[in-house]
């Protein structure tokens, strides 16, 4: 393999900023993208000319320079072009959810150690820079024990992002609609910190879009070690709001919304901590709760798969801790259904 790994992606809708990622780095070459739809190509084709334009997967697959390619299509579909893309020899960044099944994730898994290949999976929250405080402060003990935990993904979309998707809102590409799509990322941010969960009791509805899923969750999460957390997705909070991690121990409370810390409050902490803290973390939390185009944070996750390419070594998240969150947003939906409590194993 040649100092630069050969990128392409599949997919161009939140692929585009996939492509973005791997066209700025220094250590990539965007070979090619793939899409059902030429005039996407084409705008890519003007932003980032002599990039080969596909609209065959298997046919880019072939391609010999293509060294990497990051899965970018419908959360339906991830698996099997992960797997066939992995069995043509290509290592794979695979965007959240890794599938919409733990099943259909296991394959990618499989697959992935079948071939030797390298399998990373997008969850870019966790690199949001007050997650490295959040979770030091819980790991290290210094808020105590955790008992009870706070997470909230009030977010807004309109009717017309689920028509104009079309396979958003639906349980057969989607898997789901504001816990899968849109709060994946904090059910896996709320496992990262508070650790393994024991239980799932939820509900679920339908309040302001006309889909097939749901556009409201909100469950009581019990975990292994005893705390209990609330966690409420929603994509019906006009215009746009918080998305709320909140961790209470013993001897500390933390708040944050996305990327900014709020509270920090620690026993004994020295003098000036906690302006320090939020002051330095202070970020732009409510770009995405407002519009999904503002999502950003894709290109740290696009260089940790080169990265990992490049050095032989793990991209950040595997499949394995992917599939967590998969099956946590399974078990919300199950309880919902069934009005009883999930167990987990």
């Amino acid at each position: 393999m040649s100092k630069k790994a050969g990128y392409a992606v599949v997919g161009l809708g939140v692929g585009v900023n996939h492509v973005d990622a791997a066209a700025k780095s220094e250590r990539a070459d965007l070979i090619a993208v793939c899409d059902l739809i030429q005039e996407k190509l084409d705008k890519i084709s003007e932003k980032y000319p002599g990039t080969l334009t596909y609209l065959d997967f298997d046919e880019m697959l072939k391609n010999p320079d293509i060294d990497i390619v990051s899965i970018c299509v419908p959360s339906g579909m991830h698996a099997d072009l992960a797997v066939r893309a992995l069995e043509a020899g290509k290592n794979v960044l695979v965007e959240k959810p890794i599938d919409i099944t733990v099943e259909a994730a296991m394959r990618i898994e499989e697959a992935r150690v079948r071939t030797g290949l390298k399998a990373g999976v997008i969850h870019q929250n966790r690199n949001n820079a007050d997650m490295a405080p959040i979770l030091d402060a819980v790991r290290s003990g210094r808020i105590g024990d955790v008992y009870y935990g706070d997470f909230e993904v009030k977010w807004f979309r309109t009717q017309q992002y689920y028509d104009d998707g079309g396979w958003r809102g639906t349980w057969e590409m989607d898997g789901g609609g504001s816990l899968m799509n849109q709060a994946v990322h904090t059910v896996d941010l709320m496992q990262w910190i508070m650790g393994d969960v024991k239980a799932v009791t939820s509900k679920m509805g339908i309040y302001n879009h006309k889909i097939s899923t749901e556009d409201f969750t909100a469950s009581l999460v019990e975990f292994k070690s005893g705390a209990v957390a609330t966690f409420v997705s929603t994509t019906c909070a006009y215009p746009g709001l918080n998305t709320g991690i909140k961790v209470y121990g013993t001897k500390g409370s933390i708040e944050a919304n996305g990327d900014t810390l709020e509270m920090w409050k620690i026993e004994g902490a020295p003098e000036g901590e906690e302006e320090e803290m939020l002051k330095q973390y202070s970020g732009n939390s409510a770009a995405a709760a407002l519009d999904p185009t503002l999502c950003t944070g894709h290109a740290s996750m696009v260089e940790d798969m080169i990265a990992a390419v490049l050095d032989d070594r793990d991209p950040q998240i595997l499949p394995l801790e992917a599939i967590k969150s998969v099956r946590i947003v399974n078990a919300v939906y199950e309880s919902a259904r069934t009005g009883k409590p999930v167990i987990f194993d």
